[in-house]
C-alpha cells in the first residue's frame, strides 16, 4: 500500500454528521455503563448515583462546549494536542499529545483481551489469544481502508449499544411501575429511594469516591474534535453535534441509573458484573446474559475501534508538529496515516502483552497513565480554549464573529479547569487510586523535562495551524 508525505497530502472529509454524533457515543457507551455502573450505585446510593452522573454530565458539557469553539478555530486532525500547541505552548502540546496517546492506546489493548474472554461464553474450548487476534485483524482492517469504513462500523457499533440502553429503558421503567412483572420480587415502585440507606446510604463520601469512575465513564465524547479535520462541512455539523451529543448522553446515562436504582437495591448493586443482566433476568427477559454479552461485546469493539482512529490521528497531528517521526505524517492514497496505525496497534500490543507477563510492574504504569490522561485532556481543552479567547478579543476579533462560541465566558472554562482539579483531589483522597495518580503525573513532569531537553526553544511546524475565525 503505497504512501504520500503527510505534508503533501491533507486527510480526506469524508465524515458526515451521523458518523461524528456516534463516534462520539462509541467513545463514551461502554463498559463504565454497562459493567461500573453497578459500582456506582453500591457506593454512592440511589440518589448518590443520579447525582454523580449529572455533575459528571455537568463536566462533559463544559469540556464540549469549549472544544466545539475551538474545533472551528482550528479544524484539524488532532484536535485539542494542536489547540494545547498553539494557544497554551508547544511543551503542554507534546505531553497532552503523548499522554493522550498512551492512555487510548492501553486502553485498545485492554478491550482486545476483554473482548475475546467474552467469547469464552459461547466457545468456551477456543484459547482467549484467537479471538483477540482475530479483533486485531478486524479493526486494524477497518482503520487502514478509509475514514468513510471505519465511520460506518463505527456507526452501526455505537447503534447497537444505543438501542440496547433505550429498550433497557423502556422495559426497567415498565417494571418499576408495575407494567411488566417481576420474577420473585414485587414490583419496587421507588422503594429503594426511600428504604433502607436512603439516597445517601454512605453519605457524600461516596458519591466524591464513585465521581472519578463516573467521569471516566463520560471520556470519550472528546474524541469528536479529533475527527474535527476529517468531517464534512464543520462548521454545520460539529455544534449540531455537540447538541446532541451532550443531551442524549445525560438522558441515556441518568435515565439508566433512575432505572438500575430503582430495580436493584443498592446492597446488591455492587456486587453483580453487569447490573443490566440482572434487570433483564428479574422481569424474565429470555436469553438475557446472551443478549448483554453480545452488546457488551459490541461496546468493547467500539471502544478499541474509535481508541485505534482518536491515537492514529493524535500521532499524526504530532508528526506534523515535529513532536514525533516525520513518517508517521505519511498518509496511504486513501487518506490513511498508515504508519501511525501501525504504531499505534503495537504499541496497543504491547499494552496488552503486558497486563499477562509484567502486570505489577510495566502494566500497572501505563495503566496509571490510562486513567489519568482523559481527565488530563479536558482541563487542557478548556485552558486552551481561555487562552485563545483571550488572545482573540486583545487582537480586535469579535465573539458574535465566531461560528461557535462557549456561553459565560470565562465561567465556563474556569469551572471546567476547577471541576478536573476536584477530581484529580478525589482521586488522591481515595488510597486506592493515590498510586496511579502520582504515577501518572509523575509521566506527565517526566515528558515535560523531555520536552525540553530534546526540543529546547526550537520553533516547531506549524503548518497545520488552520485557523478559521471568519
Amino acid at each position: 500500500m503505497s504512501t504520500e508525505q503527510g505534508n503533501g497530502g491533507q486527510l480526506k472529509r469524508s465524515m458526515k454528521s451521523r458518523h461524528l454524533f456516534m463516534l462520539s457515543l462509541g467513545g463514551t457507551i461502554g463498559t463504565g455503563l454497562f459493567l461500573s455502573s453497578g459500582y456506582t450505585i453500591g457506593e454512592a446510593g440511589p440518589g448518590g448515583a443520579i447525582i454523580a452522573y449529572l455533575v459528571a454530565g455537568l463536566l462533559m458539557y463544559l469540556v464540549m462546549v469549549c472544544l466545539g469553539e475551538l474545533s472551528l478555530v482550528m479544524p484539524v486532525s488532532g484536535s485539542f494536542q494542536a489547540h494545547a500547541t498553539k494557544f497554551i505552548g508547544p511543551a503542554t502540546g507534546f505531553t497532552v499529545g503523548w499522554v493522550y496517546w498512551m492512555s487510548w492506546g492501553t486502553t485498545v489493548g485492554s478491550e482486545f483481551t476483554a473482548a475475546g474472554i467474552l467469547m469464552q461464553r459461547w466457545f468456551p474450548d477456543t484459547p482467549v489469544w484467537i479471538w483477540s487476534a482475530l479483533f486485531v485483524v478486524l479493526l486494524f482492517s477497518l482503520n487502514a481502508l478509509t475514514t468513510r469504513a471505519f465511520a460506518e462500523t463505527e456507526y452501526w457499533f455505537a447503534g447497537i449499544k444505543v438501542v440496547a440502553v433505550i429498550l433497557f429503558i423502556i422495559v426497567g421503567g415498565a417494571a418499576i411501575f408495575g407494567f411488566m412483572s417481576m420474577a420473585d420480587r414485587p414490583t419496587p415502585f421507588l422503594s429503594n429511594f426511600t428504604g433502607e440507606g436512603g439516597l445517601f446510604p454512605n453519605g457524600f463520601t461516596g458519591v466524591f469516591i464513585t465521581m472519578m469512575t463516573v467521569v471516566y465513564a463520560f471520556q470519550g465524547s472528546e474524541v469528536f474534535g479529533v475527527a474535527a479535520g476529517e468531517t464534512e462541512e464543520p462548521e454545520k455539523n460539529i455544534p449540531r453535534s455537540i447538541r446532541n451529543i451532550v443531551f442524549r448522553l445525560l438522558l441515556f446515562y441518568v435515565a439508566a441509573m433512575f432505572v438500575l436504582a430503582a430495580i436493584v437495591p443498592w446492597k446488591e448493586a455492587g456486587l453483580m458484573e453487569s447490573p443490566f443482566v440482572t434487570v433483564f433476568d428479574m422481569v424474565g427477559i429470555p436469553y438475557a446474559a446472551d443478549i448483554m454479552n453480545f452488546v457488551i461485546l459490541t461496546a468493547l469493539l467500539s471502544v478499541g475501534n474509535s481508541g485505534l482512529f482518536v491515537s492514529t490521528r493524535i500521532l499524526y497531528s504530532m508528526s506534523q508538529k515535529g513532536m514525533a517521526h516525520s513518517v508517521f505524517s505519511k498518509l496511504t492514497k486513501r487518506g490513511v496515516p498508515l504508519y501511525a496505525l501501525l504504531v499505534t496497534l503495537g504499541y496497543a500490543l504491547l499494552s496488552l502483552l503486558s497486563s499477562l507477563i509484567a502486570p505489577e510492574t510495566v502494566f500497572i504504569l501505563l495503566y496509571s497513565v490510562a486513567a489519568i490522561g482523559g481527565t488530563v485532556a479536558w482541563a487542557v481543552i478548556a485552558w486552551a480554549q481561555y487562552n485563545f479567547r483571550k488572545q482573540y478579543i486583545r487582537g480586535g476579533g469579535k465573539v458574535e464573529d465566531l461560528k461557535f462560541a462557549v456561553p459565560f465566558f470565562p465561567i465556563v472554562p474556569i469551572l471546567c479547569i476547577l471541576m478536573c482539579m476536584f477530581i484529580f483531589g478525589f482521586t488522591v483522597y481515595d488510597p486506592t487510586q493515590r498510586t496511579s495518580f502520582f504515577i501518572g503525573i509523575g509521566f506527565m513532569l517526566a515528558c515535560y523535562l523531555y520536552y525540553y531537553f530534546r526540543y529546547g526553544r526550537k520553533k516547531l511546524n506549524q503548518s497545520t495551524d488552520e485557523i478559521i475565525v471568519s
